[in-house]
């Protein structure tokens, strides 16, 4: 089967560099394009018809709504995902008008990400084997299906000692440092203490997040110091 085509349309660049790294990550996606602007997203989205856009809402010259609108007023054939900060419900119901797959706040989480594209890959799957529908496939394949069970939130599948929310505030670090860090600098900048920031650190890196390496200060004790994968 071949890999399904995605562009990413977010203006802050970092943030698209988390988001190509994330989709690097998980097997059946290929990243055809990046945008950095709207226009831009709407001409790469219109040459390169991509199966999947990751589309923010907040763009200096306008809003990815926009875009979802003029995609589906011209028939176009690509999904989209918002991956957004926006947390007005005004503009969940305007991108749910808009038909998108799904809303993903930011920050944005790994696990998150993967279980939705996860989620994309089946749906797309399960279309196109259909010939014909039934109630029950609808139910099954619209995401206001009462039939499925949902899975279980991602907090629910972290390690014991490990919380979503700091887990963020670590993340969110990493996105605006390019530097390496120690885990004391790291419980510094989010306010805790060495150990429990190195036990969040250690996780990250033991799912390929960051990565760590020994360095040796001016008297010769190692330090792992930590920064993002490239």
């Amino acid at each position: 089967m071949n890999p399904i085509r995605v562009v990413i349309a977010e203006d802050d660049q970092q943030i698209a560099e988390i988001q190509r790294r994330f989709l690097e990550r998980i097997e059946g996606f290929e990243l055809v394009g990046v945008a950095h602007g709207l226009e831009e997203a709407r001409d790469l989205t219109d040459i390169l018809q991509p199966e999947l856009l990751l589309l923010d809402i907040q763009f200096p010259t306008g809003t990815g709504l926009e875009l979802l609108r003029d995609l589906r007023a011209n028939n176009s054939e690509t999904d989209v995902i918002l991956i957004t900060a926006a947390k007005e419900v005004d503009t969940l119901q305007a991108a749910l008008r808009g038909g998108v797959f799904d809303y993903i706040l930011k920050p944005l989480v790994f696990e998150r990400l993967q279980e939705t594209l996860h989620s994309y890959i089946k749906h797309r799957e399960k279309l196109q084997a259909m010939r014909q529908i039934a109630q029950s496939d609808v139910d099954t394949i619209l995401p206001r299906g009462v039939t499925g069970t949902p899975s279980a939130p991602v907090e629910s599948r972290l390690p014991k000692g490990i919380d979503v929310l700091t887990l963020d505030k670590i993340r969110q670090v990493f996105t605006e440092q390019t530097q390496s860090l120690s885990a004391e600098e790291v419980g510094e900048q989010i306010g805790a203490s060495r150990t429990t920031a190195r036990r969040y650190l250690e996780y990250l890196v033991s799912t390929s997040e960051l990565n760590a390496e020994v360095s040796y200060g001016s008297v010769g004790r190692p330090e792992r110091r930590y920064k993002l994968m490239p």
